[in-house]
């Protein structure tokens, strides 16, 4: 295996968020509803919502993004602005940014 090394920073958001659970299904269905939005933004890496634990609320939420311009671009979406109108008097929010580099293979 060849690892990959990059100069570019990437920015990584990562942790989790806690709704309602008896509201987590709905939350994550709209949530997953951004995918294509974030697909079309050319700095979209990945992005990844899953339930964790459904009894508790807890949802999983993975990002990475080639620059915090792109990040902005996706956070100024309508969908999105609407999606943290919605959930966030709800939601208690853990995902924190990361700047990360040196990307490589986890195992390199």
């Amino acid at each position: 295996m060849h690892a990959l090394h990059t100069k570019q920073t990437a920015i990584i958001a990562a942790g989790r968020v806690f709704v309602p659970a008896h509201d987590v299904e709905t939350f994550i269905a709209e949530a997953q509803a951004t995918y294509p939005i974030a697909a079309a933004n050319p700095g979209n890496v990945l992005l990844s919502f899953c339930v964790e634990d459904a009894a508790a609320g807890t949802v999983t939420v993975l990002e990475q993004w080639t620059s915090q311009q792109a990040l902005d671009r996706h956070l100024a979406t309508p969908e999105v602005m609407a999606l943290f109108a919605k959930w966030g008097p709800n939601m208690r929010n853990e995902v924190r940014k990361f700047d990360a580099l040196n990307e490589r293979d986890p195992l390199a």
